[in-house]
């Protein structure tokens, strides 16, 4: 019995299938077969049946479990703090939202580097739904997004949040809300439905509403006069300070916008663990 096949094992559990552990594994389907068959031969037992859905855990693979859960945590534990990070290999798949790649992300780019030298990155910037998606089909390890998710197989880390304004452009007037478009976050986002609600409830029905997924350009669109629209105080300053954008007062702002940084609990990665919390602490001192 081998660490792999364990490795393996749990794989196949927890995504109830041969295929679809081989696609996250970067194996072939009989090299994972075949790691499943040594497993079995090795036990004397069979650990899986398959259903139309997929393979479901026997008796004894339900048993074999969560011995190999423990197995794999300690092997986490082991290389969280023996281990020399400095010599740590391997690919970190990242995902951050605009809002985040536009303050603090660079920054935490820089420790992840100073740390783990000789790891590889991948970076997606999208919107937070998107990063969710892809975190949960583990096409991502870490999600620094517009959170929590409460998936029950995601942890989650609070991240500072970030307060929101209302900006025009500086050569605009303050604006009526019946005659200028709103410049909002994508559709599918919290703080679009909830912009949305409010100018319902407090102008009514006819107030224009441009969603746009792309931060950036929501606020160049601001800045350009074709509409107003709440804007992270954080990204607004040096355009404020530029003279090209302007606060207002409207009477009322939108929620800020809570972040996590999340990442699937199972199996442990204690690398992906660690950077989580690394990326809270450089928020934070943001």
């Amino acid at each position: 019995m081998t660490l792999d096949q364990l490795q393996t094992f749990l794989w196949v559990a927890r995504l109830q299938g041969v295929r679809r552990a081989s696609e996250q594994m970067n194996l072939s389907q009989p090299a994972v077969t075949a790691r499943l068959q040594a497993l079995e031969d090795t036990l004397r037992v069979k650990l899986f049946e398959r259903t139309t859905r997929g393979v479901v855990l026997t008796r004894e693979g339900e048993l074999l479990r969560g011995y190999a859960e423990q197995i794999i945590f300690v092997q986490e534990e082991i290389r969280q703090r023996v281990s020399d990070p400095t010599g740590l290999e391997g690919l970190l798949r990242v995902g951050a939202s605009e809002t985040i790649a536009e303050t603090w992300l660079p920054r935490f780019l820089e420790r992840l580097s100073t740390e783990f030298p000789r790891l590889n990155l991948e970076l997606t910037v999208d919107i937070s739904f998107n990063l969710r998606e892809a975190l949960l089909a583990r096409q991502l390890d870490l999600s620094l997004l517009m959170g929590p998710v409460s998936a029950y197989t995601v942890d989650n880390v609070a991240l500072p949040s970030f307060a929101l304004g209302w900006y025009r452009a500086s050569s605009r007037p303050d604006p009526d809300f019946l005659t200028t478009p709103v410049i909002s976050y994508a559709r599918n986002t919290r703080p679009y439905r909830e912009l949305v609600t409010e100018l319902g409830k407090r102008h009514g029905p006819g107030v224009r509403v441009f969603s746009c997924a792309s931060l950036s350009a929501s606020i160049q669109m601001i800045a350009a006069g074709i509409g107003v629209g709440p804007i992270p105080n954080a990204l607004a300053a040096d355009r404020v300070a530029a003279g090209q954008l302007r606060g207002f007062d409207p009477g009322w702002l939108p929620s800020p916008l809570e972040f996590t940084a999340s990442w699937m609990a199972e199996p442990r990665n204690a690398l992906v663990e660690h950077c989580a919390h690394l990326a809270a602490e450089v928020a934070t001192e943001a």
